[in-house]
């Protein structure tokens, strides 16, 4: 097999990383679109992705002379990625938060939908889920300084031709990324990523919804906006590059 590379993006759920993981995946040089569910500790796991992802979709042939890579986000603490036992460094690390009102209720409004009553419909266990994936997100860039590139979630939507051509660049891909994206087997399924029809559209919709049917504790809300830029700045200060 080719010597593929791997870019992995680290985030939380409703981050506007279904969006950007299919533009990156339509571009010819990555491989993958969706959350595949899967810790990275050793270089077998490495192995393990790529005959997974091939499963369920063709592995683009690799372009000579070029950077060619298979892409996978991680967005709960359950999953680890320790690039310590890889054989080499042959990976890029995407680190990306989106504010906490947005991604909270968007957290409950899509568990909602869901059949059963599940624990992150409820407010106060969604704020859970929120603050402590940033604080492992946070430790996890305190051990891997300079080593990965953070942006602001809400580029994606509001200037996205200048996050895809800083991502091109710290990507070192050969082609520009794309606004409008392809759709894949998975675009829009359960379990994969964002389930909303606006994945199927194959464009970057900008209007974002406000979910004012949630309503969130102002106290609560005030306490994890300090604690989530108390994160976002510490995750900053040891980027390797960023866009804010």
């Amino acid at each position: 097999m080719p010597d593929y590379q791997h870019i992995f993006l680290i985030s939380h759920m409703r981050a506007n990383s279904s969006l950007i993981s299919h533009i990156l995946g339509s571009h010819p040089q990555i491989n993958g679109y969706y959350e595949m569910h899967l810790s990275y500790q050793a270089q077998d796991d490495l192995a393990k992705q790529r005959q997974q992802y091939a499963q369920k979709d063709t592995i683009k042939p690799a372009l000579s002379g070029l950077k060619n890579y298979f892409f996978d986000k991680l967005l709960h603490n359950q999953y680890q990625l320790s690039t310590a036992n890889f054989t080499s460094n042959k990976h890029k690390i995407l680190v990306t938060i989106r504010p906490p009102e947005q991604s909270i209720k968007s957290i409950i409004n899509l568990f909602q939908k869901k059949e059963g009553d599940h624990p992150y419909a409820k407010a106060e266990l969604a704020m859970d889920y929120y603050i402590q994936r940033l604080q492992a997100m946070a430790q996890f860039c305190q051990q891997n300084k300079h080593a990965y590139y953070y942006y602001d979630a809400n580029l994606i939507r509001h200037q996205p031709q200048k996050l895809l051509t800083q991502l091109q660049n710290y990507l070192e891909l050969s082609t520009p990324l794309n606004e409008d994206y392809q759709c894949f087997s998975l675009t829009g399924k359960a379990g994969a990523g964002d389930s909303s029809d606006n994945m199927r559209t194959g464009r970057i919709i900008k209007q974002q919804t406000n979910y004012h049917n949630i309503k969130l504790s102002n106290k609560q809300l005030d306490a994890i906006k300090r604690k989530a830029e108390h994160y976002r700045q510490h995750i900053i200060t040891h980027a390797d590059a960023y866009l804010i």
